[in-house]
């Protein structure tokens, strides 16, 4: 099957306090979106990869990919007030013969190769994956006003990440039902699961963990300063 990166990257990072796009923070003096999409680069996904970027930095977007990346041709595109909304523009810019869809989160620049792969492959067999991690915490669920409600049996507890891979007409009619009834997910499985479709859980790594906040950017700062994972380069 044919299969297509898309990397939703249009955040403006404000839990990070920076000016700049979150994606193209400076890790180990390398912009954040190129560490990610290296880890792509290794299996072959980067060529017409689709990148969702803020609408007035589209220009900025392209002349830093071009710098890394001088010879993969990308699929710019402008992204959304929310992130279903930026993934919704990209899955519009998708070649028309692709099949399999990879959506990623542009601040998770340390996935693995092999955590990508198995995503593909669960998408290829059932339609939807995501990859995930079992918890190790107990997780407590409160009230409004902080009480303790319940205790989930962890042992069916799983901390979702990406990629979430898709077959193209899953998601896609997964994105538009949750649009026809106004209905935001904080993810792209998520939708997939609301409308009743199965979602395979491929397991990840710890190391695949979100750059959301300063704490989150100084361990991942950190992990370069100790010579990174497989997918990062020297």
């Amino acid at each position: 099957m044919n299969v297509q990166l898309l990397i939703p990257a249009a955040g403006a990072g404000r839990r990070m306090g920076a000016e700049t796009p979150k994606a193209l923070l400076a890790l180990g003096g390398v912009p954040m979106l190129i560490r990610t999409l290296e880890c792509f680069q290794t299996i072959g996904l980067l060529e017409e990869a689709v990148i969702t970027a803020p609408h007035d930095r589209l220009d900025l977007f392209n002349d830093v990919l071009q710098q890394f990346f001088t010879h993969s041709a990308f699929r710019i595109v402008e992204g959304g007030a929310e992130r279903q909304d930026s993934v919704s523009n990209g899955l519009s810019a998708l070649e028309p013969a692709t099949e399999i869809v990879i959506i990623h989160d542009a601040a998770r620049p340390f996935v693995s190769a092999d955590s990508i792969q198995a995503s593909i492959d669960a998408a290829r067999d059932c339609g939807a994956a995501t990859v995930a991690i079992p918890v190790v915490d107990t997780i407590l669920q409160g009230d409004e006003n902080a009480y303790l409600v319940s205790t989930p049996d962890r042992r069916q507890l799983w901390a979702c990440q990406t990629p979430q891979t898709f077959r193209v007409d899953v998601i896609r009619r997964a994105h538009t039902l949750a649009q026809k009834e106004g209905y935001t997910g904080t993810d792209d499985a998520s939708l997939v699961r609301r409308m009743g479709e199965p979602v395979k859980l491929v397991m990840g790594t710890p190391l695949n963990f979100k750059v959301t906040t300063p704490s989150d950017y100084a361990l991942a700062e950190m992990i370069l300063e100790k010579g990174g994972p497989e997918c990062v380069s020297a």
